[in-house]
């Protein structure tokens, strides 16, 4: 065994073809929900309320022309690079169900290592962003029904940080969101309907609109670069053998029908509202496309408060790796509802929310958040490191052309990574210029 993988005790379980499959301790249930679940966890993350801020951050920079071919081409590129990951899931004897597992077992220690630490970096920026969203939708709120400005957007992120750590305490793991999916698919369907049906109503009666891509050549060129980091942003988990652990057996067939779901089903409300919204407004559409919309006081209060609910789930989604660490590493098993389980909780994923909610109200800088989360880690995570351990898992049964494929898209996305990290810095040393620290945007 390659000494990357960490110290697990291992159990055996038998697999359809009963081969023996070891399967590292965890103190979260895995194994116990269907594919259709999985699917909804999936397209929870991808239809979250930072749909919201797509026409802004992707078609504005874009253009109708590659905002269009960017999007769809986004979607085959990620949907194949989550089959890969997907694929590999029980490779070598071994079932595994955390990212960091893979890489080790695959490179050895110092990529465990390093897996772990990049996918830690892309979920705890991912966090951050969610509670700027949340922080955000409950700033638009109290605006539609007060001017006074008292309550402002950092005071709203620490409200929104709060109630995510106390949805956190509740849920104890992932496979317990259950119904509360359904909640988030429709508190999606509430905001993705009226954010659409507001922008189709102002598209209609607005004048003709401006569709040039704003900015001097250079803004532009920067800008471009980093709009195809918030396109792998928009499909890329960089949780998937985590989420894939929550499947039913056979784990590999059925986490191939929940991306299936994810990347057809699951992507046109992201497209309906993405399009519509830069339709509508063109190149003056907000961030934040709620802030564009007019429309009756109610029904944006509506929009936005299930924007910030749906975003409370969502998070949690997103946080389970960390809690699935820490739970496992100190040994947080039985009754969700015992005192240590609790107290522990509270403790620690209170804490490390807290930590997320400084960071979010320090720098709240959604779109500049989304370009460099998609720079630093979703490039190396979901593109590189997928194309590249395929290549060395499966090296004997690839022909030299599959070979070359996985090698232009390991320097191709290389390439994608470094100069998208680059566009992202320089936003946001320009908006650093622009805003304050603790800023009420």
């Amino acid at each position: 065994m390659e000494g990357g993988e960490a110290d697990y005790r291992h159990g055996k379980v038998l697999d359809e073809d009963q081969l023996a499959v070891d399967i590292p301790e965890t103190a979260h249930q895995i194994s116990k929900d269907s594919w259709f679940q999985v699917g909804f966890v999936l397209t929870t993350g991808i239809n979250s309320a930072y749909v919201l801020g797509y026409s802004g951050t992707i078609m504005v920079p874009l253009g109708w022309i590659y905002g269009v071919v960017g999007l769809i081409a986004a979607t085959a590129i990620s949907l194949y690079a989550n089959a890969l990951i997907a694929k590999l899931h029980e490779f070598g004897g071994k079932r595994h169900i955390r990212y960091r597992d893979l890489a080790g077992f695959i490179y050895g220690r110092k990529a465990y290592s390093l897996t772990w630490g990049l996918q830690y970096v892309n979920l705890f920026m991912i966090n951050t962003g969610y509670i700027i969203l949340a922080g955000s939708a409950l700033k638009a709120v109290y605006v539609l029904f007060s001017d006074d400005h008292v309550l402002k957007l950092p005071y709203c992120i620490v409200i929104a940080g709060f109630v995510c750590a106390l949805f956190a305490i509740g849920i104890p793991h992932l496979s317990a969101l259950r119904i509360w999916l359904g909640f988030s698919t429709f508190f999606s369907l509430v905001y993705i309907i009226i954010a659409f049906v507001l922008s189709l109503k102002d598209g209609i009666e607005a004048p003709a609109r401006d569709y040039s891509i704003p900015g001097t050549t250079t803004t532009k060129i920067f800008t471009t670069i980093g709009a195809t980091a918030n396109l792998v942003f928009a499909f890329n988990t960089g949780m998937l053998p985590e989420i894939q652990a929550t499947v039913r057996q056979p784990v590999v067939d059925n986490m191939l029908k929940a991306l299936y779901f994810q990347f057809t089903a699951g992507v046109l409300p992201m497209y309906a509202v993405t399009f519509v919204g830069y339709w509508a407004y063109g190149s003056s559409t907000s961030a934040y496309l709620l802030n564009s919309v007019t429309g009756s006081v109610w029904v944006k209060a509506m929009a936005n408060i299930a924007a910030f609910l749906q975003t409370v789930i969502a998070l949690h989604i997103f946080a389970s790796p960390m809690y699935e660490y820490l739970d496992t590493r100190y040994g947080i098993k039985g009754s969700s509802l015992s005192i240590r389980n609790l107290s522990f909780r509270i403790a620690v994923r209170g804490g490390y929310l807290a930590i997320n909610t400084l960071v979010a109200a320090l720098l709240p800088f959604l779109g500049d958040f989304m370009s460099l989360t998609g720079a630093i880690s979703t490039f190396p995570l979901t593109f590189i490191l997928a194309n590249h351990m395929y290549l060395v898992a499966k090296k004997n049964k690839l022909t030299s052309l599959q070979k070359l494929w996985h090698w232009l898209n390991v320097c191709f996305f290389g390439c994608m990574s470094v100069a998208a990290a680059i566009a992202a810095l320089r936003l946001i040393a320009v908006d650093s210029k622009t805003y304050h620290v603790f800023a009420d945007l």
